[in-house]
């Protein structure tokens, strides 16, 4: 397993010796939502011993049709997650999508999240540098692991090293992600984190013609072999009801299954760095 850089969140560790988990419902719903998510997975998390960081999402960008629901916007949303982190005493990671976004987000963020399709953005990489706030880079699903090592190069130029890469699958063919486990420690040699996707990983892009699809039967595989794989962090998509969701409820999973998978993706994360 390749050393990585530790980075500093709150009184933890990225990447130490506890897991830490990036988790909530794929985008802002309602405040009932983000409440009952947000301290669902608390009391899992304190009780498991797991370091947590609270997702979601002012605004689905990019998304299959017009009509398709995106949030409640950057103003209104960051209201919301502010409210939830303040309540719940979590720190917020969430996305931006234009490089003027970034200055604002950084102000509840801890963690500011570079989108799958947009990681090549110069723009929106300086810009999102330039906050000096923790930066979540997502591999495209276009991308090869090693090509990851210039969007790098583009926050560290911006003077930022708390950088976070997550693997979220490969596209293979028409509508379909793969996961190359490869791509873990290759992608840990550049000396940061790595966060596996456990929920976009078994998203089916476009499948269903005006939305995507998914098949969250497969994310405990995947969650499970990316630990074994030796990956820093996990992230996930987690909703009370994930069928009643207004965006990727088929690759959510169910809040009342967070806890048994939490726990046994624990064990492989310690079993692998040597703990009891």
């Amino acid at each position: 397993m390749n050393e990585v850089k530790k980075i500093k969140l709150r009184d933890f560790e990225i990447g130490g010796d506890r897991l830490t988990i990036l988790a909530g419902p794929c985008a802002i719903e309602s405040r009932s939502v983000l409440d009952e998510t947000a301290a669902g997975l608390k009391e899992i998390t304190d009780e498991l011993g797991i370091n947590f960081v609270f997702k979601s999402s002012f605004d689905k960008a990019n998304r299959s049709s017009l009509n398709s629901f995106r949030g409640p916007g950057m103003e209104k949303g960051l209201v919301m997650l502010k409210e939830v982190k303040d309540k719940y005493d979590v720190p917020i990671v969430t996305d931006i999508h234009m490089p003027e976004q970034a200055s604002k987000v950084a102000q509840v963020a801890d963690i500011v999240q570079i989108p799958a399709f947009l990681c090549r953005q110069t723009d929106l990489l300086v810009a999102a540098g330039h906050t000096n706030k923790i930066i979540n880079i997502k591999k495209g699903q276009f991308l090869a692991p090693e090509q990851m090592k210039s969007l790098i190069n583009k926050v560290e130029e911006s003077g930022n090293h708390n950088i976070l890469i997550t693997e979220r699958g490969t596209s293979f063919g028409y509508n379909n992600l793969v996961v190359d486990m490869r791509g873990i420690p290759i992608m840990q040699q550049y000396g940061y984190p790595v966060v596996f996707d456990a929920t976009h990983s078994v998203q089916l892009p476009g499948a269903n013609g005006t939305s995507s699809g998914g098949d969250r039967r497969f994310v405990p595989t995947l969650a499970r072999s990316a630990m074994a794989a030796g990956a820093n962090v996990l992230f996930f998509e987690i909703h009370p009801d994930p069928d009643k969701a207004l965006c990727d409820g088929a690759n959510m999973i169910a809040l009342k299954d967070a806890k048994k998978l939490f726990a046994v993706c624990k064990g492989i994360y310690e079993l692998l760095r040597g703990q009891e």
